[in-house]
């Protein structure tokens, strides 16, 4: 659900750079979670080129994303894992998300679902069993929670989104129909809803990609980030929701923020792993099988830099985000 958080922040950079010590303050701003590749082993080769790839979590915990420091084993899940690839020539995004029921091979824990790696060993256990599964080496790491991003879309004054049935939130009715205006605490009520939607866990990924391009597409048309005045909310409010690896700092922001200047929300695609479907782990357990004869080609193109290509030629093959959502 999170996985723009890092690009909104050094968007938000961007949009008032040339006012002195904006850039210093908002790397200050941003919670270190230290090396956590530090413990990583066994990692893929660095891509030849300049490309760059973020790995993206959405916790409902704020011991993992407000104080890192206090993680502690098995006290917090991870809703959402999005993978951010930036490709070397900085004119499009790939976001894609990894189901949190994936029947993964976690290192050191035999098969289990995705999201317990977070859990089990923390940041450098969940970027090891992602870099396992997608042999794409990971150059960031970013962490938030959900009333996070609950603040960051109240602070640009709600989000637009199009809805297919109406939404009711403490006896307030938005009604279906096109671009109606969400509150934060509406919107995270729209993308926490599974249990009545046709495909389950998939639909909910698909709205979780929805409000972070609802949010990316409101920052531009809104003009929040060129004045001052209204950007500073916003930004306070981004930058002390955000916890990143010890790497990520004011260099890395900035070369960051040349990479996605230019990006408009049509720029980014959004897509989800592929998958066969769902089944039953040996325990018993409700699980999402991945197909691996699409995930493997699919990030072998993330990590040779090659997503625009792989994506024109296999775009019928994507579980790509559709303009509306169900």
């Amino acid at each position: 659900m999170v996985g723009l958080a890092v690009i909104v922040t050094v968007l938000a950079v961007g949009g008032v750079a040339a006012f002195k010590g904006v850039q210093h303050w908002v790397a200050g701003n941003v919670e270190s979670l230290g090396d956590p590749f530090a413990q990583v082993t066994n990692r893929p080769s660095p891509s030849s080129t300049s490309d760059e790839n973020i790995l993206v979590l959405g916790s409902d915990s704020r011991i993992s994303a407000g104080d890192p420091s206090q993680w502690k084993v098995g006290a917090q899940r991870t809703d959402a894992i999005m993978l951010v690839h930036l490709p070397a020539d900085r004119s499009s995004a790939y976001v894609m998300s990894i189901p949190r029921d994936s029947w993964v091979d976690i290192p050191g824990h035999a098969q289990a679902k995705i999201n317990a790696a977070f859990s089990w060993g923390g940041p450098s256990l969940l970027i090891q069993t992602v870099e396992q599964l997608t042999n794409v080496r990971i150059d960031h790491f970013v962490v938030t929670d959900f009333d996070s991003f609950v603040a960051m879309t109240d602070a640009l004054g709600g989000v637009r989104m199009t809805l297919t049935k109406s939404l009711t939130l403490d006896g307030t009715v938005v009604p279906a129909g096109k671009q109606q205006l969400l509150t934060g605490a509406q919107a995270l009520a729209f993308v926490r809803e599974r249990h009545s939607l046709p495909h389950g866990d998939f639909d909910r990924v698909q709205r979780q990609q929805a409000w972070i391009r609802a949010i990316a597409a409101k920052l531009r048309n809104d003009g929040t980030l060129r004045n001052p005045v209204t950007s500073t909310k916003f930004l306070t409010t981004v930058t002390k929701s955000v916890a990143a690896d010890s790497a990520f700092d004011e260099k890395a922001q900035q070369d960051l923020l040349d990479r996605v200047r230019g990006l408009s929300s049509k720029d980014i695609t959004f897509f989800t792993a592929p998958y066969s479907g769902t089944g039953r782990s040996a325990d018993g357990q409700s699980i999402v099988v991945l197909d691996r004869a699409q995930l493997d080609p699919l990030m072998k193109a993330m990590a040779s830099d090659t997503m625009a290509a792989y994506v024109a030629d296999h775009a019928s093959d994507l579980h790509e985000l559709p303009a509306v959502v169900s």
